[in-house]
């Protein structure tokens, strides 16, 4: 029993882990909703601003200034988060890895393949934490934005909604607080 469930939390972990790499590399956190035209689509993400042609295909995008630049609070804030949660989830599933029943690391001695187990589960739910603070941070942050400029009377004409790459960062983390609660909970 203990071995299902540790294999499980493993592959959650991973599966996880690799949604929130995904969703920190991706630039899809914002997408324009209301092109009444079709003419292009556009992403927002981290990292840099993207335009698809949707006649021909053709993408462009132009990368944000240098990292040591002033940026908007919503991306610095949901940069830090989603990196220090990448960190502490990769953490978590080297600590894991070694900790597993069937790895033949310190097969002696199963109390310190318990104690890395249950490690590993508390840096993977506090990397879930982090990560789903700021994954909703960020969809939260565009929608207050969208409200002030409605309550001001301001239409722009776009309506941005939010992108797959901000699911996927919430699904990760809510994925890697699943395994942490399996580790920390449910092992024995």
């Amino acid at each position: 029993m203990s071995a299902a469930l540790q294999l499980t939390a493993f592959g959650l972990a991973l599966l996880s882990t690799l949604f929130l790499l995904l969703a920190t590399c991706t630039d899809c956190w914002m997408v324009n909703a209301d092109d009444s035209l079709e003419v292009s689509h556009k992403c927002r993400g981290l990292w840099r601003e993207c335009v698809t042609n949707m006649q021909d295909g053709v993408r462009t995008c132009d990368q944000y200034d240098s990292i040591l630049a002033d940026h908007p609070v919503k991306i610095v804030v949901t940069r830090t988060l989603m990196i220090t949660a990448d960190l502490l989830a990769g953490l978590a599933l080297a600590t894991l890895v070694l900790g597993l029943d069937c790895i033949t690391f310190l097969k002696e001695d199963p109390c310190v393949k318990l104690k890395m187990c249950y490690g590993a589960g508390v840096v993977l739910g506090a990397g879930s934490i982090l990560g789903l603070i700021g994954s909703v941070w960020y969809a939260v942050d565009v929608f207050v934005e969208r409200a002030m400029l409605v309550s001001h009377n301001i239409f722009l004409g776009v309506h941005y909604d939010f992108g797959w790459s901000c699911w996927l960062g919430m699904a990760g983390s809510t994925g890697c607080f699943v395994a942490s609660v399996l580790l920390t909970c449910c092992l024995y």
